[in-house]
């Protein structure tokens, strides 16, 4: 071990930036956060800001569909239930 370290090259921050991803402070509701939580503790493990980040694509993915599309697939969805 050295006695000291030159550290005049450093850079704060991450050792890596990661790629396709920003870091940003946002507030939420404390009862979403809650709920996001559980249900990673429900599954035993995951991480709640990946699922929090899955519902906001689900919900982009939906404005974006078509009315039609959206019609079909709802049919679907409770066709397929009241078979069950």
């Amino acid at each position: 071990m050295e006695t000291e370290y030159d550290f005049s090259q450093g850079k704060r921050g991450a050792v890596e930036p990661s790629t396709g991803k920003t870091r940003i402070t946002i507030r939420l509701d404390d009862e979403i956060l809650d709920w996001f939580r559980e249900q990673v503790h429900a599954a035993e493990g995951g991480n709640y800001q990946s699922l929090i980040n899955e519902a906001l694509r689900q919900h982009i993915e939906q404005q974006r569909e078509p009315l039609e599309a959206t019609l079909r697939r709802v049919l679907r969805e409770e066709l397929e239930r009241a078979s069950k």
